[in-house]
């Protein structure tokens, strides 16, 4: 999601999209994806919701290479009207919101290199396909994305952008969801990440709290590292359910009025499942600053 304002580039469409062009990608790039692939789809069951893995089966997406995204929206858009598209990169909010309220998802269209296989800045198709499309395939997930770009467009008029851009940050991006057998990740920040699958769950820094709307969108987040938080929702359902029915006006005069709250900072009205140590946190900003 952007955060910025930004020009948009010369050969793109006033809606910022561009052809994927999949005939150009090289042996190399087909390569790179197959590797990360492999390495996620290995790890993640057993970690990540089942909705997701689901989503990979029936989208085919095991298919060797770089998804073509004719041949994957043909799929998408039969199970929930969705479909990618390509952009050359960050979009605009504005650019972003009205895709998602249209059941369009952006993706960049250029993959890391093999140098680049556990930290890339910016998403590249990698992080926007494997990480968020298969959930794409799910009813509920697919009425939540197209909720929250709806949302967006509202709080763009509002002056509110800063404030919803939390909430995606910590559902669609590096949420948690409990499940029967136990907590379990879905956003696609940390199921495309080989690391943060392994830390969101596993290690004890990090503080797991549950998923509350007005606390989240109050919280601070760390956009260079694995996060401090992880907000855990309950089902898909509840997710949908609060966004669809939470009257984000009055929410929007609230929060003006209110002080942001710090990342690691743990409330007496937190429902907290991990009391994080933030040792990982701690350790890294002490590195930096030595």
């Amino acid at each position: 999601m952007a955060q910025e304002e930004y020009q948009r580039p010369e050969g793109t469409a006033d809606d910022w999209t561009v052809p994927q062009s999949w005939s150009r990608y090289t042996d190399v790039e087909h390569a790179t994806w197959d590797r990360l692939f492999e390495r996620q789809s290995k790890m993640l069951p057993g970690r990540v919701a089942p909705e997701f893995l689901a989503g990979l089966d029936v989208l085919r997406m095991s298919k060797p290479g770089i998804p073509d995204f004719d041949e994957l929206n043909r799929r998408l858009t039969d199970l929930t009207g969705w479909s990618v598209v390509a952009v050359p990169g960050l979009v605009p909010d504005e650019v972003f919101f009205e895709h998602l309220a249209n059941r369009r998802f952006v993706a960049g269209r250029f993959i890391r290199t093999p140098e680049q296989l556990d930290y890339l800045q910016e998403p590249d198709i990698f992080h926007d396909v494997f990480g968020h499309v298969p959930l794409l395939s799910n009813p509920v997930f697919a009425d939540y994305m197209e909720a929250y770009g709806k949302g967006g467009q509202r709080a763009a008029g509002a002056g509110a952008i800063d404030k919803l851009s939390r909430l995606y940050w910590y559902t669609v991006e590096f949420g948690l969801i409990r499940s029967r057998e136990g907590m379990r990740i879905y956003g696609a920040g940390i199921v495309s990440s080989y690391g943060e699958s392994l830390f969101a769950l596993d290690d004890a820094s990090p503080n797991r709290i549950a998923f509350d709307l007005k606390r989240v969108m109050q919280t601070k987040y760390r956009i260079d590292d694995y996060q401090q938080n992880y907000f855990v929702i309950d089902s898909f359902e509840d997710l949908l359910r609060e966004t669809i029915e939470t009257d984000f006006g009055p929410l929007y005069a609230e929060l003006e009025g209110a002080a942001d709250i710090e990342i690691e900072t743990i409330l007496r009205s937190d429902n907290v499942y991990t009391h994080g140590t933030q040792q990982y946190a701690r350790s890294r900003d002490a590195e930096l600053t030595a």
